[in-house]
């Protein structure tokens, strides 16, 4: 009797869990196999055939931003309880409780494994097609569909759309036929998702995008320098001689050997070259071969601590051998700004025989009515430099509007005075005067009345210029140029003497270009200032506190450390204010406070600083452009709106050692072509 119960329940069991099983899995078996379904999937996927009609596919209403935390994916929902004959009738409710469900499965699915099902949507929805899909939720929902008779389904799978933004994937899965169901089983089987993750349209980035992104970023990282296998071999000779100079390595006489032959094969391969276009073909064999080298080294000396402590002593003897040449080539720089080239120091000789060749009455310029008018403008200039003259006169001319107005006085020492003068007797310059005087004619201007001329002549003032100081190091060695021995540089601070008819001048220094007229400079109100200056300060230079010794109280009770400093080399001045305030005086009594150069060094900034201070009228910055004689960096719009240029520095136009970008500007006012300057081989 037992054994007849224990098959009964055997028997009830393989009825009642397999049998819905197998029926099952037959049923879908069938419907996806079959050859007209599948091809109404894969044709079109928007739509569904449904009694013979063709009706689209439903898609779900927009969710609004509070609602929807994350983007939807597809939505699978099986109702298996409507017939053929409601089915249009109840689409309407179906789609607002499918809405409804969505939302409470998104937020309840949001809060238990948000990062997991993100991550495997995102490669479901790039890797599956949704027949697949399906497939897999209805071999998971097995145990639950058991319990309910299936019939022949109708599915429809809708299609991604677009809804403000959102990419909303739905299906639907409903009844063809009218069947019964079960009893004890619910409307559905449920919602799940097919976690396709997509984003809404204004943070969406394209696949192209993403592309292009990686594309530049590896491009980057691929992008070689122009000079990395030249660093690759410099660095591996400062390896090398690391490596000759530590004790372990220096023991091993054949690794010595083999290292100083790849180092002289790095240096022959290298040679002077700056970028790896210059290398020869080979280079990169021999940098193969010396790391090679250089790797057996490191087996050989593997002790951290010696090799840096010899790098840090190549460190400090770099620097120190850094800090040598840098002094050497400032010395050098200055002594190339001192010298004369040749070109120019034939020039004046040629010129001086071909003016004492002349007749007297050939030896004078014209219009000397007009020396004294004070209705003309009229310019100030002294110089020793015969070309450089000439391109202060040449550009100013040029940019005239009317040359008959300008008077140039130039005024140069006794051995340049003939040579000069025969320049622009064989040179003139259209309508305008010139005038050209020696300063040695200046028979008031002498030791007893000017301290500067008293001091430049004294024996300590040469012994200081002079004197052999190889063992001597000065702060500042362009105060220790002997041009400040020159009286030429101290005629600025006697205008009113020079000119006395005159009421203003416009001053002009021999490393100057003219660019525009000039004319407007008179016009100025000046505003009962004795001169027209540009200030020259930035944030923190070319302040009063650079140019004067403010430990001195003579300085420190008279004068602000943080005044803006100003440039001499285009400065306009008004003599009748000059007299009037008897500016020279001041000139004096500052030059004798000093007698031994304890308030500033020698030049003549630091004294026109002082002597004009609280009597300079500010001029535009386009009106002066300075720094071409030392900085490489001005900018071009400057120079191109300035009226004046300057070449302040050492680095002048005419020397070999002028920034090559800014001589043109100087160059084209030279004619080259003319007789004296092609005996005297200067070219530009």
């Amino acid at each position: 009797m037992k054994m007849k119960v224990r098959k009964s329940v055997l028997f009830l069991l393989l009825v009642t869990v397999l049998a819905p099983i197998v029926l099952f899995t037959h049923t879908l078996g069938v419907y996806f196999t079959s050859s007209s379904s599948k091809d109404e999937f894969l044709e079109d996927v928007s739509t569904f055939t449904f009694a013979g009609e063709v009706r689209p596919l439903h898609v779900l209403p927009q969710e609004s931003s509070t609602a929807l935390k994350e983007p939807l994916g597809l939505v699978y929902s099986e109702n298996s309880n409507e017939s053929s004959s409601n089915y249009s009738d109840a689409s309407s409710g179906e789609n607002a409780r499918v809405t409804r469900q969505l939302t409470e499965e998104s937020a309840d699915d949001k809060t238990t494994n948000s990062s997991t099902s993100s991550s495997s949507s995102i490669k479901q929805s790039s890797d599956e097609n949704p027949i697949r899909q399906v497939t897999n939720i209805a071999d998971e929902a097995d145990s639950a569909e058991s319990r309910t008779t299936h019939s022949k389904k109708s599915e429809s799978i809708g299609n991604m759309g677009k809804l403000g933004g959102q990419n909303v994937v739905k299906i639907e899965i409903t009844s063809h036929d009218s069947v019964g169901t079960s009893e004890n089983s619910s409307d559905k089987i449920g919602l799940k998702h097919l976690r396709r993750s997509s984003r809404t349209s204004h943070r969406s980035i394209s696949r192209e995008q993403v592309i292009k992104a990686r594309t530049e970023k590896q491009n980057e990282v691929q992008t070689v320098l122009p000079d990395a296998r030249v660093f690759q071999l410099k660095d591996q000779l400062l390896r090398g001689k690391v490596y000759l100079s530590l004790s372990s390595t220096r023991n091993n006489p054949h690794f010595i050997r083999e290292l100083r032959l790849r180092m002289k094969e790095v240096q022959r391969a290298l040679g002077a070259a700056t970028v790896d276009s210059e290398l020869p073909r080979n280079a990169y064999e021999k940098l193969k071969a010396m790391e090679q080298t250089l790797l057996k080294g490191k087996q050989i000396q593997d002790d951290c601590a010696a090799v840096i402590k010899k790098l840090r002593a190549m460190l400090h003897s770099a620097e120190e051998q850094l800090r040598v040449h840098k002094k050497q080539t400032l010395f050098l720089t200055h002594l190339t700004a001192k010298t004369m080239p040749k070109g120019l120091h034939c020039l004046p000789l040629r010129l001086s025989t071909e003016y004492f060749m002349l007749n007297s009455s050939q030896q004078h310029f014209p219009n000397k009515e007009k020396l004294d008018d004070p209705k003309l403008y009229h310019y100030a200039l002294f110089s020793d430099n015969i070309l450089a003259a000439a391109v202060v006169v040449n550009s100013t001319i040029t940019h005239a509007k009317d040359s008959s107005k300008h008077v140039f006085h130039i005024v140069t020492d006794r051995l340049n005075y003939a040579a000069m003068k025969m320049w622009f007797l064989a040179n003139p310059i259209g309508k305008a005067t010139i005038q050209v005087q020696n300063v040695e004619e200046f028979t008031w201007l002498n030791s007893s009345y000017s301290p500067v001329l008293k001091q430049l002549g004294s024996p300590s003032m040469i012994d200081y210029y002079f004197k052999n100081r190889r063992t001597e190091s000065d702060s500042n060695m362009k105060f220790r140029n002997p041009k400040y021995l020159s009286v030429m540089n101290h005629l600025r601070f006697y205008l009113p003497e020079i000119f006395p008819k005159l009421e203003k001048v416009l001053f002009l220094d021999d490393d100057i270009v003219v660019q525009k007229d000039l004319t407007g400079l008179w016009c100025l109100d000046l505003k009962g200032k004795v001169i027209g200056v540009v200030e020259t300060c930035g944030e923190s230079f070319h302040r009063f506190d650079r140019y004067l010794n403010f430990s001195n109280p003579l300085i420190s009770k008279k004068f602000d450390p943080r005044a803006c400093g100003w440039a001499f080399g285009m400065n306009i001045f008004d003599l009748k204010e000059w007299r009037k305030q008897n500016i020279t005086k001041v000139y004096h009594e500052w030059q004798n406070l000093n007698h031994d150069r304890q308030l500033w060094k020698l030049g003549t900034l630091p004294p026109g600083l002082i002597t004009f201070w609280n009597r300079t009228h500010v001029l535009d910055r386009s009106w002066h452009v300075l720094g071409l004689g030392y900085n490489p960096n001005v900018a071009q719009r400057d120079i191109e709106r300035a009226a004046v240029i300057h070449y302040n520095g050492d680095l002048k136009p005419w020397l070999e050692i002028g920034i090559p970008k800014f001589r043109n500007y100087w160059a084209k006012f030279v004619d080259y072509d003319q007789v004296y300057l092609r005996e005297c081989n200067i070219t530009p």
